[in-house]
């Protein structure tokens, strides 16, 4: 099945060019037609990551689907001249995804996060989605991967999601996408909003795309990480024609 929409290349890495709801629309038709499919959702922070590591970016470029995760990827999409649809953030995707899977009886794996989140993941779930076939959820603290990969290759799951965070959760997608014909996702701290362990930036902060400071004021502790962003915009500005 071909692409129905272009991309917008940003420092090398290409991004789909379309809206929020065209987006999800072709993933769940893949889905339906059970072809294999990898998603990644990338904002600044996971591009000048792949500007450093040249095996990320090559891992990265594997993927069938790049979203702009990030306010920061648009902006630089216009002052590039270049400009895309709309961000497309991963916990949209991630939601709409899940929301369809209820109403359609599609079997979905969960791997990532703290126990005691995939414990709360599997509640809500059940309460929230019950619909959805949860066929096996694991945290992401493991040191063997057998369990897990066995589990995934006896389910068939139609839709993985891996919550184990950046560059983690798309290499261990890479090595094992081959298991199934459905759709790997990576989705960063998704399962932790989702079930209230990390709280999401009210709507207004979202509207005014100030998530980002919203998530620094609650946490300063991703001064470090948030500080990307400028270097970011530094190199996109410097290569603006």
């Amino acid at each position: 099945m071909n692409k129905p929409f272009s991309s917008i290349e940003i420092l090398g890495i290409p991004f789909a060019n379309t809206t929020r709801d065209q987006f999800v629309n072709q993933l769940q038709k893949r889905i339906n037609h059970h072809e294999n499919t990898f998603v990644v959702t990338a904002n600044p922070e996971i591009v000048m990551y792949a500007q450093k590591e040249p095996n990320y970016q090559k891992l990265i470029l594997t993927a069938d689907y790049i979203s702009p995760d990030g306010i920061g990827i648009v902006r630089a999409s216009h002052t590039l001249k270049t400009p895309l649809s709309e961000r497309i953030p991963g916990y949209d995707i991630f939601m709409d995804l899940l929301n369809w899977a209820s109403q359609n009886q599609k079997k979905v794996y969960f791997l990532g996060a703290k126990p005691q989140v995939i414990q709360q993941l599997k509640l809500k779930l059940t309460k929230d989605f019950p619909g959805l076939k949860l066929v096996g959820a694991h945290d992401g603290y493991f040191k063997s991967e057998t369990e897990i990969v066995a589990t995934i290759e006896k389910q068939q799951p139609d839709i993985i999601f891996v919550a184990t965070g950046f560059p983690n959760q798309e290499k261990f997608i890479a090595r094992n996408r081959h298991l199934t014909k459905g759709l790997w996702m990576g989705v960063g701290g998704s399962f932790d909003v989702f079930v209230g362990a990390v709280k999401r930036a009210p709507k207004w902060w979202q509207t005014h795309h100030l998530e980002w400071f919203y998530r620094l004021v609650a946490d300063p502790r991703r001064l470090k990480r948030q500080l990307i962003i400028p270097q970011f915009m530094w190199k996109i500005h410097q290569l603006k024609k």
